[in-house]
Order: structure tokens, then sequence, then C-alpha cells
């Protein structure tokens, strides 16, 4: 049987935005305390999909068929600086005596590392053009959607779905609890690791949610399913009950007010007022809580034990400052957590790891504002200002909590820095294309006695 296309479908085979698509979805909705069963570490299939990246992106660059963009990328060049302080610090600890299960954890955390660093890789050279962004970043948006029903049921129903969310040959790294109690309220994590990690992820989510969610509503196509994507994450933000998020969500909200127009603005501003006024209806007992986290930080004694730790962590810095101890040579129980990733980087990466790690995201954020700016089109320009909005979010909440401790949440922050420098790229081609249609202009001939 033959199949006819309008003339205005087209088939496309799968390519670097489909694997992004879906390391997504698996990201998201494959709870993260399952890992691959009969491997000799931890590994979570986004992370394996994740390696599968970086191969797919290596042999990109080894050949011209692979449809890997080639040339100069900010964002590619703040991946590889990146990849060259981490290299360093593990030489560096490993030419000397490390304990057996500390040079095992290095070897585990490097293997990680590869597939977060490949998939942020393949979303700067595999993702071309606006619809492929679009998809990747849609994708994200209904996966964060679902995982915020997920997060909803814990804490309405404490019924906890990710029981039965079972991948066949998978085994559980972890026994705790997705369910936990602060202020008399549940907190819960969805299929993420900790409510602190769902809580975060949801805040990255929702100016992508909110970006698409206007962007219907101002072209006059149906919005409706967008705002109710935006109401189910933003749901799942406020069930995880976390200081981390409303931080996050603090920084990202004061970008995009400082973008938005006058109009969207307002919208927002009711927007949230009628989200807190339902909140506080439907889950009484809930705004209190998230209240309280900041009503009496004096006497809290989660900050207190957060802050206790600073001293210990100067001193081992002051042992290693410039490459660190080594990744993955820090942890529990045999130390203390810090709950602060720039604390930790700085322990374990020195000096020349922390430059790294923070440059890797200020030049994503670098990038996305700079495709705002370059950019003649709105709806582009947009999408600029809230892939920088989104990636304050892990910025700042990187100094409450360990974010590369963080599966779910250190692989997606990895992932928007990627698709930054895609957009990016996107933006100078279409720039370049738009130079290039314009005709040179022609002067006319010289008159008699010129």
């Amino acid at each position: 049987m033959t199949v006819l296309l309008r003339p205005s479908q087209e088939v496309r085979s799968a390519d670097g935005a489909t694997l992004c698509a879906i390391f997504v979805a698996v990201l998201i909705l494959v709870p993260a305390r399952q890992v691959i069963g009969g491997l000799p570490f931890d590994l979570t299939y986004a992370e394996a999909v994740g390696l599968v990246a970086a191969v797919w992106w290596c042999c990109a660059h080894l050949t011209s068929t692979l449809g890997a963009a080639k040339g100069p990328n900010l964002v590619r060049y703040g991946i590889y600086f990146y990849v060259i302080t981490y290299l360093v610090t593990y030489a560096y600890t490993t030419a000397g005596y490390l304990p057996a299960h500390e040079l095992a954890l290095s070897d585990h955390v490097l293997v990680i590392t590869v597939g977060v660093v490949g998939m942020a890789l393949l979303a700067v050279d595999g993702v071309s053009g606006r619809d492929r962004l679009d998809l990747v970043l849609k994708t994200l948006v209904v996966a964060g959607a679902i995982m915020g029903v997920i997060g909803g049921l814990q804490f309405l129903l404490s019924f906890d779905l990710t029981q039965y969310l079972q991948v066949p040959g998978a085994r559980l790294r972890s026994m705790e609890e997705t369910i936990l109690q602060r202020n008399g309220v549940n907190r819960v994590a969805s299929t993420a690791t900790h409510p602190i990690e769902f809580g975060v992820v949801s805040a990255m989510i929702l100016p992508l949610a909110l970006h698409y969610a206007f962007d219907a509503w101002e072209r006059r196509t149906p919005a409706l399913r967008w705002w109710i994507l935006c109401a189910l994450v933003a749901c799942g933000m406020a069930f995880s009950a976390s200081r981390s998020t409303v931080l996050g969500l603090v920084a990202s909200g004061m970008i995009l007010l400082a973008g938005w127009n006058k109009a969207r603005r307002l919208r927002a501003g009711a927007g949230l007022i009628g989200f807190l006024v339902l909140l506080r209806l439907f889950v009484p007992g809930l705004l209190g809580a998230i209240f309280g986290l900041f009503s009496n930080l004096d006497n809290d004694e989660s900050l207190r034990w957060r802050t206790n730790d600073y001293s210990s962590a100067l001193a081992e810095f002051a042992q290693h400052p410039w490459f660190g101890r080594g990744n993955g040579t820090w942890f529990p129980p045999h130390h203390p957590v810090f709950d602060n990733q720039y604390l930790l980087t700085a322990v374990q990466g020195g000096i020349f790891g922390l430059l790294g790690f923070v440059g890797l995201f200020l030049i994503g954020m670098f990038a996305a504002l700079r495709a705002r700016r370059i950019s003649t089109d709105a709806r582009t320009k947009d999408l600029g200002l809230t892939l920088a909005a989104a990636l304050a979010v892990p910025l700042l909440g990187c100094a409450t909590f360990d974010l590369n401790s963080f599966s779910t949440a250190n692989s997606l922050a990895f992932l928007l820095i990627g698709l930054a420098g895609a957009l990016l790229r996107t933006v100078h081609r279409d720039a370049r294309a738009a130079v290039a249609a314009v005709p040179p202009s022609t002067s006319p001939p010289p008159g008699p006695g010129r």
C-alpha cells in the first residue's frame, strides 16, 4: 500500500534531537532510584543514553554524514574547558595513592560525567533548527507535567506510583522514601531521588512551559493544554516543599520579569496570585510550611547543619587549592555532606575545577542571552530569555544543594546548557542566511561627461 503525503508534510529521519527527546523521557519518567542491573556500579538508564550520545558525538565529528554541526561554538568550547579541568583533576589525584574505595568511586563518577557531557555536546551539535529545539523542549515540558502528576499522587494521596514503574532488569540503588514530612505536610520526590531534586527540576522546566503557553496565547493558537501543563509543573514544584526550589524560582522569575513586556508581567502576576489562592484553599498548610522555611532561619536546624561544615570544607580546600583532592573522593558516610555544590567542587576540583564548573553555567546563560540579542524573531528572543532563566535555577541552587549528586537535576542542567549552544548556533546561521539573501546593491551607470 502506498502512503501519499501532503506537500506540507515532511518525513524526517532520526537525528540528534530525537536522541535528546528520548533522553528527556527516560531521565524524567524512569525513577532515578532504578539503575541497570548486572553492572558492578550504579548507572541509570538516562546515564546510559548519555554514554550513547557521547559515542555518537565522537563518531559524528569524524564524518560528514551524521549531521553534526561543525565550526566554532562558544558553548562547545565551554564544555571542552570543563572537561579539561575535570581530566586534569583526575590525573592529578590518581597519579598518587588513593584508597581503593575512593579510586573506585572516582572512576564511577568519571563514567557518569562522560555521559552527562556527551549529552550536552550532542545537544550543541546535533539539534539543528528551531523546530528540533522545540521537539526536545516540548518533550521536556510534557514529561515534567507527568512528573508533577506523580508527585501530586504522592502528596495528596500518599500513593507512590513509582513502585509500579519498574523497568525490567533494573535494581534499586536507594531505599529512601519518596514521601517525607516537613512542618506537618508531605514533601515528595516523584521520580527523582529527593524532594529537593524534584523541586529544582520542576523549577527548571516551569519557564519553558510558560514560554510555550504564552507563545500559543499570543499567536492565537490553542493554548489551554500548555496552561494545564504549566499548572501541573507548578504544583509539582510546590509539593516538593523545598527552600532550594523557592530560591530557584525567584532567580528565574527575576530574569523573566526583566525581559517580558508589561502585558506578560501582569498576566504572570495574576496567574501567580491565583495559583497561591488555589493552593491555600485546596491544600491547607502547604503555603505555611513553605513560608516557614524562611521565617525562622536563625533557629532552623537544617540550615545550621548545612553551614557547620564550612570550616572543614575550607580546611580541606587549603590542602589541595588548585586541583582538589579528586572528583568523587568526598562522599558520605566517610565525609560530611556539604549540601553546597560550590564547596564540594572547590574541595574535589580545586580552583581550576571550580572555574570550569561555574564558567560552564555562565557561558550557557550568556549564549542564551546572546541569541536573544542577535535574533530578529520575537519567539526566538523569548526562548533565549527562557533558557537563561531555566539555567539560573541550578546556578543559584548549587549554593543550597550538591547538584552533581542528583542525577536527574545534574543531567537536565547540562542538557539545557547544550541546548543554549544549539540556539545560539541556529540564530547565527539564520543571520548569515538573511545577509546572503539580500541582493547586492547596484549603482546606476555613470552618465555622460562623468
